[in-house]
């Protein structure tokens, strides 16, 4: 036992002597000349576009290996000029076992910090679809190859080594488009990426800014079998997002006001192909809410709309978002919809069957809108909408039918608006016997519901059956409303008792133009009365 023992240890010796022979001794193995050719030509080769790097050194610990300075990969000239990667210091691992035989071969391609920019054309392009082409004359080729490109990619990184890893990288993503460019970025990109067969297995995890969206990608794997170049070869993969706040994320995207807010997990399955990647799966927005700066509130005039989970699975494949279906809570109600949105030029959002049950109105129209023409109450609503989110009060369509209350109409100006009609009706009031309500409190004006259907074109809400019920007072509309300058046109008709009285009502919310209807209001009336209250209409403008 002591003799074999005795010789498992020589044995061992000798091997740890033989690799730090082999160690010292690859400095005078590798030819840093050929090595240098031989890496830049082939990634030239496998990337369709020059490769260079400034100088090549060798090291020995603590694998042996052949590290490149100042690294950088051409862009397509269609996409611009600048790099297309450039970083620094990138290590190519010489594999152990060929070296103890006198021969160089490539390993793992580790890429330390590099910095890796990603363009999209107008059109819909990304600059890595002519990768994978050959460069011609020294420059890189500006369309794809018309068969293979993607076998040329996976061909160069098996070429390269086993495995392509990325260390703290970055990566620049620009959309441009005819509105200002939008940019994105991923920092502290580390991913793998290893070649075998027909493709790419890859793994990796970073931080999507602005937003500081935490990504992991698992299981994933490209396929360049049969496809014509790198953006058309199919991929899939798992992701999982993780965030506390996505609200500079969605203002990239939406604009800044209104401003968005909320953690954001979700665990999405990865398909599609690299030039038009798609995705589905589970999101859950937490502590959502929603801010803007509303001028007609006092102060504070920024105010904040503060909902409940928001829960949905969504399915992406660009230009369009599709979320079936949203949940969410606002004040002990619940809020369901389908949502689609486009994101291409602005983002326009599609919402079809609305239902809301049980939120109090307040939330929105008086905590949060500040609306002159405000109501209290549970709201139940269904509907469809759409707008473009740039604009929402004038690019806003849909229709739908509502229910309010019991509750309240509180805002000054819908107060205001009706002490105006009655007020200019005194007179027929009076010969009527009073029994049109004198005024309105302060404290606003008791209704038992509201009900009514509405249609909303580019912003402007119409209505032929909105009724006010109350124990006292009930009223009728029919009309027009603009969400975004306030504009009126509308018949109103006040009923309390056996009295009427029926007005219309034009111009702005903020500054309404009032004409009562004396003839629709004097039907069935004693003339007596009539003719006396008229002659006391005409003292009061003497």
């Amino acid at each position: 036992m002591s003799r074999l023992v005795r010789v498992l240890l020589i044995v061992v010796v000798a091997f740890v002597v033989l690799v730090v022979i082999a160690l010292a001794a690859v400095p005078y193995i590798v030819d840093t000349p050929r090595i240098q050719s031989l890496v830049a030509s082939t990634a030239t080769q496998a990337l369709g576009r020059p490769v260079k790097f400034a100088a090549v050194s060798v090291s020995v610990l603590p694998l042996p290996g052949v590290v490149l300075k100042d690294l950088e990969v051409a862009e397509d000239p269609v996409f611009g000029k600048d790099a297309f990667l450039k970083l620094r210091e990138a290590t190519v691992r010489l594999k152990l076992w060929p070296l103890l035989a006198g021969r160089v071969e490539l390993g793992d391609f580790i890429l330390d910090k590099p910095t890796i920019s990603l363009v999209q054309a107008p059109d819909g392009r990304l600059n890595i679809s002519t990768l994978g082409g050959h460069a011609q004359d020294g420059a890189p080729s500006t369309r794809p190859r018309s068969g293979g490109g993607g076998g040329g990619a996976v061909g160069g990184a098996a070429l390269l080594g086993s495995r392509v890893k990325i260390e703290d990288g970055v990566v620049l993503y620009e959309a441009r488009g005819k509105a200002a460019p939008a940019r994105y970025r991923v920092e502290g990109l580390e991913l793998t990426l290893t070649g075998g067969g027909t493709g790419l297995a890859f793994t990796g995890k970073g931080r999507l800014e602005p937003g500081a969206l935490e990504v992991k990608i698992g299981d994933g794997l490209v396929s360049v079998n049969g496809a014509r170049s790198l953006t058309e070869a199919p991929i899939r993969g798992k992701i999982t997002l993780g965030g506390k706040n996505v609200g500079a994320l969605a203002a990239v995207a939406m604009g800044p006001e209104p401003a968005l807010a909320g953690g954001l997990n979700g665990q999405l399955t990865l398909s599609g192909t690299i030039g038009k990647p798609k995705a589905a799966g589970d999101l859950e927005l937490t502590g959502f809410a929603v801010s803007q700066t509303i001028a007609q509130c006092p102060e504070p005039k920024r105010r904040t709309l503060s909902l409940g989970p928001v829960k949905t699975s969504i399915a992406w494949e660009e230009p369009r978002l599709t979320a079936r279906p949203v949940t969410t809570s606002l004040g002990g109600g619940s809020v369901t919809t389908n949502v689609a949105a486009t994101v291409e030029h602005g983002v326009r959002a599609e919402l079809a069957d609305i239902a809301v049950k049980g939120v109090p109105v307040e939330k929105v129209l008086v905590d949060y809108l500040c609306q002159g023409y405000a109501v209290t109450g549970p709201l139940d609503l269904t509907g469809n909408a759409s707008a473009r989110t740039s604009d929402l009060w004038n690019t806003l369509n849909g229709n739908g039918q509502l229910k309010i209350g019991p509750g309240k109409i509180v805002g000054a100006q819908a107060l205001a608006l009706l002490g105006s009609v009655v007020k200019l009706g005194g007179a027929v009031s009076s010969a009527l016997g009073g029994e049109l309500p004198k005024g309105f409190s302060a404290s606003g004006v008791e209704y038992d519901s509201i009900t009514g259907t509405y249609t909303i074109t580019n912003g402007v809400v119409s209505t032929r059956d909105l009724k006010l019920a109350s124990r006292t007072l009930n009223a009728t509309v029919a009309g027009t409303y603009g969400l975004g300058n306030g504009a009126m046109n509308m018949d109103v008709t006040l009923v309390s008792g056996s009295a009427q009285l029926q007005a219309k009502v034009t111009g702005s919310a903020s500054s309404p133009s009032i004409r009562v209807n004396p003839e629709a209001s004097l039907r069935n009336v004693d003339p007596a009365k009539v003719e006396k209250g008229l002659r006391d209409l005409l003292k009061k403008f003497r």
